[in-house]
Order: C-alpha cells, then sequence, then structure tokens
C-alpha cells in the first residue's frame, strides 16, 4: 500500500484538554475546537480522551455524546449537563480576550452558549473526586437544531438509566444566576389561499399575499402574556419569523404563508397552546411543524432550594426554551445556571465576562463539595 494511503487509514489521537488550567483558560481551549452543530465529533473525543484515565469516572460514550459519572454510593444523584455545540462561525474564531469598561472578556463563537458553561464542568468533573452527591455529567450534540437530533434526547431514549437523579443542572447562560425551568414553543405555517390569474386583469383572481394582511396586523398588536408559575413570571412571545408568498412578477398569488413562534408559559401543555393558537386565529389554515413543552421553576425541591442558596442566587424564569425541559419531562427537577449573559448567544460579538466563568465556578465547587 502507498505511504500517503497508510497515512490515511492511521488511527487517529484525540487531542488532550489542559483540566489542569483555569476555566477560563480551558473556555478558550474548547471554544477553538470549532463544533458548530453536526461537527461535534473532535470535541467529543478530546473529552472523551482527557476523562478516560479519571480513576473516580466511569466514561461513557453515544454518538457525539460523553457522559461520565461517578459511583459513591451517595444518597442522592446530580446530573449535570451541556451541550458541546454552537451556531456557525462568523469570523468571531480564535476567541480572544477583551478589556471593557475595566471589565476582561472572552470574545468568540461559543464563549456564551455554553462553552463557558461546559468549561466549569469539565474542571470540576475531573477534579472533585469525592463530591458530597453522585454525580452524572453530560456534554451533547446538535442542540442548536432540530429536535430530532438534539444528543440529549437520543441518550434518554437508548440509555434511560444514565437520567436516574434527583436534581439536574443545565449550564445554559443565565448571568450567573439560576433560572428555573422554561417556556415551551410552537411553530407552525399559517396560510392563506386565493386565485391565480394575470395581475393586469388582478379582478378575476384572488390575491392570498393580502390576506396576510389581518394576520400580520393581529401579530404587531399583540400584547405577550405574563403568566405566574410556582412565584416565577414567564413572559409569553407571539412573533412572525417568516413570510413566503407569489409566483411570478405578472400572477397573483394563490397561496401565501406566514411562519409563527409561539413562547409559551410552563403552566400551558403543547395541547393547550395548539389550542389556544387556533382559537386566536380562526378561520385560518394551520400547520404545526415543531413544538416543545415547557418545564415549571422545579424549585420547590428540597435539593433545589439549598442549591439555590448556596450559589447565592435570587430564582429568575427562563424565557426560552432549554433542555431542562426534557429533564422536567422524566419527574427530575431543574434549572439553568451558567456563566455569560443570554443576549449575547448566537450574536456576531459574543463573549462572556471571565469574572462569572471564575465566580460560577467557585459557587458550583463549593456546593458539590460540600464547602
Amino acid at each position: 500500500m502507498p505511504a500517503t494511503e497508510a497515512n490515511t487509514d492511521a488511527v487517529h489521537t484525540p487531542e488532550r484538554l489542559t483540566l489542569s488550567a483555569s476555566a477560563i483558560e480551558i473556555t478558550r481551549e474548547i471554544c477553538d475546537i470549532e463544533s458548530v452543530s453536526g461537527n461535534e465529533r473532535r470535541l467529543a473525543d478530546a473529552i472523551e480522551a482527557t476523562l478516560a484515565d479519571a480513576a473516580h469516572l466511569e466514561v461513557i460514550r453515544h454518538g457525539n455524546c460523553v457522559v461520565a459519572r461517578t459511583d459513591l454510593g451517595r444518597a442522592q444523584r446530580v446530573i449535570i449537563a451541556g451541550h458541546i455545540d454552537t451556531v456557525p462561525v462568523n469570523g468571531n474564531l480564535p476567541t480572544r480576550f477583551e478589556t471593557i469598561d475595566g471589565h476582561e472578556y472572552l470574545w468568540g463563537r461559543g464563549t456564551v452558549d455554553m462553552k463557558a458553561g461546559v468549561a466549569v464542568q469539565l474542571k470540576l468533573a475531573a477534579e472533585l473526586s469525592e463530591p458530597r452527591v453522585d454525580v452524572t455529567w453530560m456534554w451533547y450534540d446538535n442542540e442548536e437544531v432540530s429536535s430530532d437530533l438534539n444528543g440529549l434526547g437520543l441518550l434518554a431514549a437508548d440509555r434511560p438509566d444514565l437520567f436516574e437523579g434527583d436534581f439536574a443542572i443545565l449550564g445554559e447562560p443565565s448571568n450567573g444566576q439560576v433560572e428555573g425551568g422554561c417556556n415551551g414553543t410552537l411553530r407552525f405555517e399559517l396560510r392563506t389561499r386565493g386565485v391565480r390569474a394575470h395581475s393586469a386583469r388582478a379582478w378575476v383572481g384572488d390575491n392570498a399575499i393580502h390576506k396576510l394582511g389581518a394576520v400580520l396586523e393581529l401579530l404587531a398588536a399583540y400584547t405577550p402574556r405574563e403568566v405566574e408559575v410556582e412565584g416565577l413570571v414567564y413572559r409569553e412571545g407571539l412573533n412572525a419569523i417568516g413570510i413566503s408568498g407569489g409566483v411570478a412578477g405578472n400572477v397573483i398569488p394563490d397561496e401565501a404563508m406566514v411562519h409563527i413562534n409561539y413562547r409559551f408559559a410552563p403552566s400551558s401543555s403543547v395541547a393547550e397552546a395548539i389550542a389556544y393558537m387556533e382559537e386566536l386565529f380562526a378561520g385560518y389554515e394551520i400547520l404545526i411543524v415543531d413544538a416543545s413543552e415547557g418545564a415549571r421553576p422545579g424549585l420547590d425541591a428540597t435539593i433545589a432550594r439549598n442549591f439555590v442558596a448556596a450559589v447565592g442566587a435570587e430564582p429568575r424564569p427562563k424565557y426560552g426554551w432549554t433542555d431542562v425541559a426534557r429533564f422536567s419531562a422524566l419527574g427530575i427537577p431543574a434549572v439553568n445556571f451558567g456563566p455569560g449573559n443570554p443576549l449575547k448567544a448566537h450574536a456576531d460579538d459574543e463573549r462572556v465576562a471571565t469574572a462569572q466563568i471564575i465566580d460560577g465556578e467557585r459557587a458550583l465547587r463549593a456546593w458539590l463539595s460540600g464547602n
């Protein structure tokens, strides 16, 4: 076999992460390993290889999802999870440090959503060999894309035994605060129908695009509901996120569609959200294209209350949908807790305050170690 062919078939040796470094440096290291959804293998390989020698952890690989767990016989088990994929890069890698108004930031894709949280988790997973609770760490792929590809969902379907736990923490960016539960989300297509005609004789046709006018007016005038759930107030949202229609420059269109996203409070089910949209848009043709249940705050569990008190946070609602909903559906109370301002998630100037990374590591370390 020619040498070039032999090299092609050589065994891939995964790189190792430097988990002895600061959580800030680990954040930079894993952000600079590009892992846009669908391209997580290199980072998953690095995580698996780095933790393989940790004697206190059992490491399990499932696709591009890596699980590491302790088995110390503790009375309670906590699941701590984070996704390793990002939205597409747009000139914001490699990472760099910035100073703004005297505060240091790490700038670049994934710093907020959510590799700073993952970096904190990786460092603690490697260093805490005797946590006061058993811990199942989960790092998974394809969170930023279609729900059917979500690595956490696929893991839950194939290995439900790994989801035994009393409490779950998702490292989504929350400005270092505790955000309970999450809104549900519903996406649907609303269509109007008409009759095609030559635009020079429009009166013999029926313009489907014009019929969307009333729908757009309703959306523009809609006042989002604020719904209190277990002491937290969730703000809903109803917005057009896409629109299409038209046949040609001289044809009256016979079909038009507006794509709508409804974010609903976790007090409602998907079925109730659909019923509300059908009532609001009565008389229109609606096709549901995606739906995910929300998650109630889950802060009434004793272990959840203890966590909130230990990290010194005031619980807030999570307006966006996150994978806490998957844990909630399994009966596991779950919260979002991670460094980074959610408003900078997916932004071209995505950046995380380095102080939040250190504070997040300190708080989570203290709670897990009981100090």
